[in-house]
């Protein structure tokens, strides 16, 4: 059977994938994507079970969100380590198992039992999301399971940092358990919308870790040209992979730089003490086969976002977290917890300094607890009139042309609106001149896809400051650009959070079958985006 995946923005034709994904992955490594999804569903048929009874455990609980985040688009290309999740995520099923004692017809994927290679290749059609036959319960089943991997990614992030939470663990069981039953549209529906709910925990609980680890993020001005010593470039999501680095460098003479997603490290005060950290080193994720091989040293993908790797730097790739690459040496983290990068240090003395792609700074660090710092001004500049509106323009960058629908909707907007942005989104405009309102930038930049918390919060504060009733009746539009799964887990956090009028772009998911799109343009006014023009002023207008 040929691959089918549809899960990111990119999915050819809007459509869907089905001979190798538009993001590189050949089809028998999206097979054993699937299967590992197959698995994970099997764990969590008894790992539903063992949390009613309050016998789950975080270790069963992590590897969920680990094998969960592997699938993210762009995370994971490498076939052996998918192979290797998939034997141990075999091996916490049988332990589940003998734990749960359930018994009778259970599913497929909980009895599921492979014992050489050639079963798990014959398991890519029973694992395929076209094994479900009918669309509506397909297209539900997959929204809930692709905005799980987003939250999957939160949960991780903050696990590194020992911030674990036993009730999110246990609704990635139920939430999996559920795509294994037979269930009612409106039981489907309200799964989808719980995942909604334990997004937003699962944000906070990320943003609680990383705040009381590294301190809250500040108002920064970050370089972006280069200095003249060897560098090393990381990028991603993970900032104790950045914590590490910046520490195993310091005094060796090589710089470090930021590269995409890891922009927001810059804004946090724990890290500001390295002299060597010096900036961030280009743009958005899909530029890197260009930016990576002008960097001239040493890359560290922490996390997702890695696309196919040119001979331009192959040899000098590393990855390390949940992301893997075929070819490209992964760094695993000790017992303790911690990483030797010492061969990315002694390889960078080696390579030539970065070639410079752009000079001067840009500004961000509008965390909630800056933003909230600023209140009083912010609203009295809403109350004077000097600020009309709030559009928030967080989520994904993406290659497709039509995202250049970002950017000129950030020049065309009025200059008395405030753009508020988290996520790779930005690189589409935070390079722009947009100006100030009363020395308030117009556009906040509040950090990675993961601070989408920080906007909830302010929201929220902007709703309680001015005694609304909902979100819905601030001066706030949302425009947002999606590509992947983490941005599937904000859409439906703002969905449980009430939000409607959502423009989502540059295509909606191709995973919406006509019916469930139709549900949630009913119930919650999402739409498309459109041409600039008529959106800004539908948007200036509260539509």
């Amino acid at each position: 059977m040929s691959m089918f995946c549809y899960q990111c923005q990119e999915a050819a034709g809007n459509s869907g994938c089905k001979i190798k994904g538009v993001c590189g992955k050949p089809d028998t490594t999206a097979g054993y994507q699937d299967v590992l999804i197959y698995v994970l569903k099997g764990i969590a048929v008894y790992g539903e079970e063992l949390q009613k009874k309050g016998k789950l455990g975080n270790r069963e609980g992590r590897f969920v969100a680990e094998g969960l985040f592997a699938t993210i688009t762009n995370a994971n290309f490498d076939e052996e380590r998918f192979k290797e999740l998939i034997s141990e995520g075999l091996k916490i099923k049988t332990e589940l198992a003998e734990k749960a004692g359930l018994s009778g017809d259970l599913p497929g994927a909980a009895v599921w039992n492979p014992s050489n290679e050639a079963d798990y290749i014959n398991a890519f059609e029973i694992a395929s999301v076209l094994a479900t036959e009918n669309e509506d319960v397909r297209s539900l089943r997959e929204l809930l399971i692709y905005g799980l991997k987003g939250v999957a990614a939160y949960a991780d992030h903050a696990a590194v940092l020992g911030s674990e939470n036993i009730d999110l663990y246990g609704f990635f069981m139920e939430a999996l358990a559920s795509t294994t039953k037979d269930l009612s549209v409106d039981e489907m529906v309200a799964m989808v919308l719980k995942a909604g709910e334990f997004s937003v925990a699962g944000m906070a609980l990320l943003d609680g870790a990383n705040t009381s680890t590294y301190g809250n993020p500040e108002i920064t001005s970050v370089n972006i040209g280069v200095q003249g010593n060897p560098g090393i470039l990381i990028s991603g999501h993970d900032l104790k992979d950045m914590e590490q680095l910046l520490s195993q460098t310091e005094g060796t003479g090589v710089d470090v730089y930021t590269h995409s997603e890891m922009l927001p490290a810059n804004y946090y005060p724990a890290f500001k003490k390295y002299d060597h950290f010096v900036g961030n080193y280009g743009n958005a994720w899909w530029k890197q086969d260009k930016e990576f091989a002008s960097f001239n040293g040493p890359i560290l993908m922490t996390t997702n976002c890695i696309v196919p790797v040119k001979d331009a730097y192959k040899d000098r790739i590393f990855t390390t977290g949940m992301a893997g690459y075929p070819g490209a040496k992964h760094i695993e983290a000790g017992t303790d917890g911690n990483k030797d990068f010492s061969e990315l240090i002694e390889l960078a003395k080696t390579c030539a300094s970065p070639t410079e792609i752009e000079t001067g700074e840009i500004v961000g660090g509008f965390a909630h607890n800056q933003v909230l710092a600023l209140a009083d001004k912010v609203v009295d500049a809403v109350k004077s009139g000097a600020i009309k509106r709030f559009v928030v323009m967080a989520g994904c960058d993406g290659r497709q042309k039509g995202r250049s629908y970002f950017t000129e909707v950030a020049e065309e907007l009025p200059k008395d609106t405030i753009i508020m942005t988290a996520g790779c989104a930005k690189y589409r405009y935070n390079k722009l001149n947009l100006g100030d309102i009363g020395g308030i930038p117009r556009v906040l930049d509040a950090g990675q896809c993961n601070d989408s918390y920080s906007l909830v919060v302010i929201a929220l504060k902007l709703q309680e400051v001015f005694g609304l009733d909902s979100l819905n009746d601030l001066p706030l539009s949302f425009d947002i650009a999606w590509y992947e799964q983490k941005a599937v887990a904000v859409l439906l956090a703002l969905l449980h959070l009430g939000v409607k009028g959502i423009r989502l772009g540059p295509t909606l998911p191709a995973f919406l079958s006509p019916a469930v799109a139709k549900v949630l343009v009913d119930n919650f006014n999402i739409k498309a985006v459109g041409d600039v023009k008529e959106d800004i002023a539908a948007m200036m207008a509260g539509n």
